[in-house]
């Protein structure tokens, strides 16, 4: 059989009520706010700051340019491209109500092969962002912990890749400060390894009860976000807009690239598929309005952040409590740190929830090993791998950078965001007959066009971005021809 064999869109659905199949129990408004909980997080609460004031290299070299207060073109831009993408991914999703989102897809339209790989490279997209957005949260934790008088050892809240890395010579200082074991220096973030294990606990108590959670934690940040809007319109100075594209459009795109992660959380909502009641009419809406709702929420952010304080200020972990610490709103800025918290667990909590689902439907077509498909018989969630997927992504926190897996994710994303886009026109062509509970309109233009956005905003990438992402795919490439091409379910047949 040829690589490129395609999985009948009909055997996807087959799994509907077996043994391996997961329990319909989330709704349009649980969509939705999934999205609002992946999406609204540390890119708003973390890497907004760098997107406006850039970045810096160890040697003081610029690493990318930062988008000043045109930020809200970054949003905009990111907005626009995202929706392209979105549209596509909707349409896909209700016609493969599915676990395994754009890998399930790809299996569909472009064959085993490029269904692996994307499969390969969402693991990328969902392990690495948690890492990132795991020591983000970690950083607003221990600013709240000192509005109230405690202070945890520096060696205790930073990563060593994070000393290694760091262009502050404070930080770095830390490489023979710190304690040593065995010779090693004792460089850890317990706040990201104890944030990313209690998420992986809520996630195996069910898809329900996960979803109950979100929710909450949803309006909490959401009213957080509506005190630091008014509170900062208050604080706004006219003179901070000012130069307003300060490194032009290379800022604005190079910034667009930086906080893309932060708007993948549609992704993440399509690895629910399988999990939604009525999927052909939730996903959609689910998909679209959640990124419609989160766009908005990130232009206003970025006119008030940006007007609060000049934007080379913005270049820190945790850019919303500078601002307002800046603005003289010391009170407040505790209280969005707290906001923070509960805001970018919610993001945990869902990217933590699709990437188990993505290792589940390619073990559950013989990709990857049986036990990775083994589905818990009373909460009816793939246990193991969310388990699995917790322990790797809390250890890689527990020592890891937030800036250099950014751009891992980044990449990871758009590529797989292009596929799909590719797949949506492969399908109208070789199945036109196929119902589509919804169809992507005038999908000629839109789906090409999705496909450039992406390519665009990946060019904004470091080249470092890239190298890393080509080994990333040539380790991918090696296990496939080893296990998952000989114990494929789909070649076996």
């Amino acid at each position: 059989m040829s690589l490129f064999a395609r999985k009948p869109i009909a055997e996807l659905l087959a799994n509907e009520g077996s043994e391996q199949s997961l329990k319909r129990v989330l709704g349009a408004s649980d969509l939705v706010m999934l999205a609002i909980g992946a999406v609204i997080g540390a890119g708003i609460f973390g890497a907004i700051g760098t997107a406006a004031a850039g970045q810096v290299g160890p040697g003081g070299d610029v690493i990318r340019y930062g988008a000043g207060p045109a930020l809200i073109l970054s949003f905009v831009l990111l907005g626009g491209a995202c929706a392209l993408a979105a549209l596509c991914y909707a349409e896909l999703a209700s016609m493969i109500p599915q676990a395994g989102s754009a890998y399930a897809y790809s299996y569909a339209t472009l064959g085993e092969f490029v269904a692996w790989i994307i499969g390969w490279d969402l693991i990328l997209e969902y392990a690495v962002g948690n890492v990132a957005v795991a020591i983000s949260w970690g950083d607003y934790f221990t600013t709240l912990l000192r509005g109230f008088g405690v202070e945890l050892p520096v060696y205790l809240t930073t990563g060593y890749r994070t000393v290694l890395l760091s262009a502050n010579p404070a930080v770095s200082s830390l490489m023979d400060s710190a304690p040593r074991v065995l010779g090693l220096p004792v460089l850890v973030n317990l706040p990201a390894f104890a944030i990313v294990m209690a998420i992986t606990v809520l996630l195996l108590r069910g898809a329900r009860e996960s979803a109950q959670a979100n929710r909450v934690m949803v309006i909490i940040k959401l009213l957080v976000l509506v005190l630091f809007i008014g509170v900062g319109l208050t604080a706004i100075d006219p003179v901070n807009y000012t130069p307003f594209a300060p490194n032009g459009f290379t800022g604005i795109h190079q910034g667009a690239a930086i906080v893309f992660f932060a708007y993948i959380g549609f992704d993440a909502i399509s690895t629910a598929a399988e999990e939604t009641r009525n999927p052909q009419r939730n996903l959609p809406i689910g998909i679209l309005g959640g990124l419609a709702i989160c766009t908005v929420i990130y232009v206003v952010v970025g006119v008030v952040i940006t007007g609060i304080v000049p934007y080379t200020e913005l270049g820190v972990a945790d850019p919303l409590a500078r601002a307002l610490e800046l603005a003289g709103f010391t009170n407040v800025a505790w209280i969005v740190a707290l906001g923070a918290i509960v805001s970018m667990a919610t993001v945990l909590l869902v990217f933590q929830y699709g990437q188990p689902r993505i290792f589940f439907a390619m073990a559950r077509d013989g990709l990857l090993p049986r036990w990775a498909a083994r589905v818990d018989a009373k909460t009816r969630i793939p246990y193991t791998t969310t388990l699995v997927t917790g322990v790797i992504v809390a250890i890689a926190s527990l020592i890891g950078d937030a800036a250099e897996t950014y751009d891992l994710t980044n990449i990871g994303t758009l590529f797989a965001f292009a596929l799909v886009c590719a797949g949506v026109m492969v399908l109208r062509v070789n199945e036109p007959e196929r119902p589509r509970p919804f169809k992507v309109p005038f999908v000629w233009i839109i789906a090409p066009l999705g496909i450039l956005a992406c390519i665009y905003i990946m060019l904004g990438l470091p080249p470092q971005a890239w190298t890393r992402f080509g080994w990333w795919l040539v380790i991918g490439i090696v296990i496939y021809a080893l296990y998952g091409y000989r114990h494929s379910n789909l070649r076996r047949r």
